[in-house]
């Protein structure tokens, strides 16, 4: 690659401490001008949204993560006074929980314990890894951030005997997500079963009359906070969801809202000097504008080490549509995967370079090193010098092999940094949504699979009444199926059957057959439902 093509595709932003460098993709000269009038009508769409326009026409809803970083923006005067009252509380509160005004029985919460799933768990995770310091974090943090009975009694054994300094935040919108739900239900149990008023610990964050606002009301929870329908939860993170754990952490949350603010001003710009814009640009380049190669997220740095893991969910819920905004079938998406270097380069790494070539990768590079000085490996060489060697040299290597990359840098990880990466990604996708003519603030796949698991719920509980009504007698998998007339579902019968042989919340005999799908299965105790 020649040097002057890195300085014609290097943007440098001194004021954020970031850059972009888009050099290491192939694209010819001639991509700028023919994607301009493309990406013109994406910013007049972008303009749209933040003006409050109907964004998310499938629910009828303004998309406004936008506002929470600029309250100015919103549309009215009632939004914008909203979200200010709602920071101001957020801090108030995270200033009572850690000097005790705020307790239960005299004890100071030391530990916090969030209750919720996808954005409502992989944005404070991610924030919460990224901005840790050992040394004055405030609280420790624990997550029930799936409906896993033994993934949920490990976090529990990590609680053991510390629930009386545990708080509890249940995030969910509608208050009728299954996972958080169920998660809340395990929580609560878990709290009674120590002694404890569950109550007096928990905090909804929730939207305004929810199932889960309305719960918390009539128990008598110690706080609620607001989840606006206009922010969705995989842009969640710069709102209530991702800074009431950071604040209770002892996280700055004004140099989140900063750093993403001036991220946000920056990407407003309407030309090539918008590195959303061109983010935007080269996934389109990278994919055909149909998501042809996946996206590798390599950050070398430990703190971003779940900044893959967050992307996986903005990117690909957002971009992985079925229909275009026409009703045209598109079965559009980007694959993200990844992970950090050097480490996980161990793992993947020789695929990428001599492999098949099915993706392009982004390197988030950290400048800092470390705070303070650091111990030498080899005379003038330190570990931060092998990291920054790594990175340059896997870069080199792929680009050697034809594999593109775009480089991300920033100074350091810290609140404002973290914010600016959170924006421009946000901005990104918005963005590469308009250039591909396809809503992005919606997630109808996401909806088909909750249905399809309440079905499979009731599938179950009607197999647990046909055992009531037939205890001690014994039946094969044909006869169940046939009795239950569910002749074409006998795969998900099987799989439920043999959950419940295995599982202790009912008594089963199994007499087996010559194999396993003749065995007869006898019921000699049900719990009644």
């Amino acid at each position: 690659m020649s040097w002057d093509r890195f300085q014609k595709y290097y943007l440098d932003i001194p004021e954020l401490n970031f850059s972009l460098d888009i050099s290491r993709m192939n694209f010819s000269d001639s991509l700028f001008s023919e994607m301009l009038p493309r990406m013109e009508n994406a910013f007049t769409e972008m303009t749209k949204l933040e003006s409050g326009a109907i964004a998310n026409p499938d629910e009828n809803r303004m998309v406004g993560h936008y506002w929470l970083r600029k309250p100015s923006l919103a549309p009215n005067k009632e939004i914008e006074t909203e979200i200010n009252q709602t920071f101001e509380n957020i801090k108030k509160f995270a200033a009572q929980i850690h000097s005790g005004e705020i307790s239960v029985n005299g004890n100071l919460f030391k530990n916090l314990l969030i209750v919720g799933i996808g954005g409502s768990a992989l944005g404070p995770q991610f924030v919460g890894q990224a901005l840790t310091d050992p040394q004055n974090d405030k609280m420790e943090v624990y997550f029930f951030d799936n409906t896993d009975p033994d993934g949920i009694d490990l976090t529990l054994a990590k609680l053991d005997g510390k629930l009386n300094e545990t708080l509890v935040l249940v995030i969910s919108k509608s208050g009728g997500t299954p996972e958080t739900r169920n998660g809340m239900i395990e929580a609560e149990n878990a709290f009674k079963n120590a002694g404890l008023n569950f109550s007096k610990h928990t905090v909804a964050i929730t939207g305004n009359g929810s199932k889960l606002d309305k719960y918390a009301e009539d128990n008598g929870w110690l706080k609620r906070f607001p989840m606006w329908d206009w922010v969705g939860g995989r842009t969640s993170e710069i709102g209530p969801v991702g800074l009431i754990p950071a604040a209770l952490m002892g996280i700055n949350i004004d140099e989140i809202l900063q750093g993403a603010a001036e991220m946000d001003q920056i990407t407003r710009r309407d030309n090539w000097q918008n590195p959303a814009a061109l983010l935007a640009l080269m996934w389109y380049y990278a994919t055909d504008g149909r998501g042809s190669k996946d996206m590798v997220i390599l950050p070398y740095k430990d703190r971003l080490m779940l900044f893959s893991k967050y992307l996986q969910q903005l990117v690909m819920e957002s971009l992985g549509k079925e229909f275009d905004l026409n009703g045209n079938v598109v079965n559009q998406g980007i694959a993200v995967y990844g992970n950090k270097g050097s480490t996980d380069q161990h793992a993947y790494v020789q695929q990428l370079r001599e492999g098949v070539c099915n993706f392009f990768v982004t390197f988030i590079e950290v400048q800092k090193d470390r705070e303070g000085s650091s111990v030498e490996v080899e005379p003038g060489v330190n570990c931060g010098d092998y990291l920054k060697g790594l990175l340059l040299g896997t870069r080199s290597a792929l680009y050697e092999k034809g594999r593109e990359s775009i480089t991300i840098c920033i100074d350091n990880v810290n609140g404002f940094s973290v914010g600016l990466l959170i924006a421009l990604y946000e901005r990104a996708v918005g963005l590469y949504a308009s250039l591909i003519n396809i809503n992005a603030y919606h997630q109808p796949g996401v909806e088909a699979g909750k249905k399809a698991a309440a079905s499979v719920i009731q599938f179950k509980k009607d197999i647990m009444e046909f055992f009531n009504n037939h205890l001690g007698d014994s039946f094969t998998l044909d006869q169940i199926a046939k009795l239950l007339k569910v002749e074409n579902e006998k795969e998900t019968l099987f799989k439920l059957i043999q959950h419940l042989a295995v599982n202790n919340n009912i008594i089963v005999k199994r007499d087996e057959g010559q194999s396993i799908f003749e065995t007869k299965y006898c019921f000699e105790h049900c719990k009644k439902l």
